[in-house]
């Protein structure tokens, strides 16, 4: 189990985005339950150690994160990001995208009362936003939906983890 727990600790020590139990058994070797175990055994060694990160369950996969006490640390270390912020009709779009999926660039901007697509095009260069399909009609107009990277983003295992629209009011 160690060992398991170190292979795991290193695979996910240099990832940058979080894994699926998939991708871990494949790495690893290893049964699903003993890779969930390790897993588990992981946390408990974090939590109990009192180490400045954890092991977190999220979009789909795990990932080693910081803990949330430091955050004010890590924001000035990513202070560069702080450039690259979601404007008010990025994050109302990235919202409708969000709840709407799939959904249409001409429903988004009906909702919206404003044209869409430049900030459609910016989202999905920051992949928070892909093209889901196409709708079954004459023209075929692309749908939009988001993406696993949008999930990570905001901290959301899935998108049945978004806030209702009666919980936000």
């Amino acid at each position: 189990m160690d060992q398991l727990k170190q292979a795991l600790e290193a695979v996910l020590f240099t990832s940058d985005d979080p894994l699926p139990l998939n991708k871990l058994k494949d790495v690893v070797a290893a049964k699903p339950e003993e890779i969930k175990e390790a897993l588990a055994a992981l946390k408990a060694d974090y939590d109990a150690t009192g180490r400045a990160f954890t092991l977190e369950e999220i979009a789909g996969g795990y990932q080693l994160l910081t803990r949330p006490q430091h955050a004010d640390i890590i924001a000035k270390l990513k202070k560069a990001k702080a450039d690259r912020k979601l404007s008010a009709a990025a994050l109302e779009t990235l919202a409708i995208i969000a709840y709407k999926q799939p959904i249409k660039r001409v429903d988004l901007e009906a909702i919206r009362g404003a044209a869409s697509g430049e900030l459609i095009r910016a989202l999905m260069e920051r992949n928070l936003v892909k093209i889901a399909g196409r709708e079954d009609v004459p023209g075929a107009p692309l749908q939009y939906g988001t993406t696993k990277d949008f999930l990570d983003t905001f901290g959301l295992k899935s998108l049945e983890d978004l806030p209702r629209p009666e919980e936000v009011k």
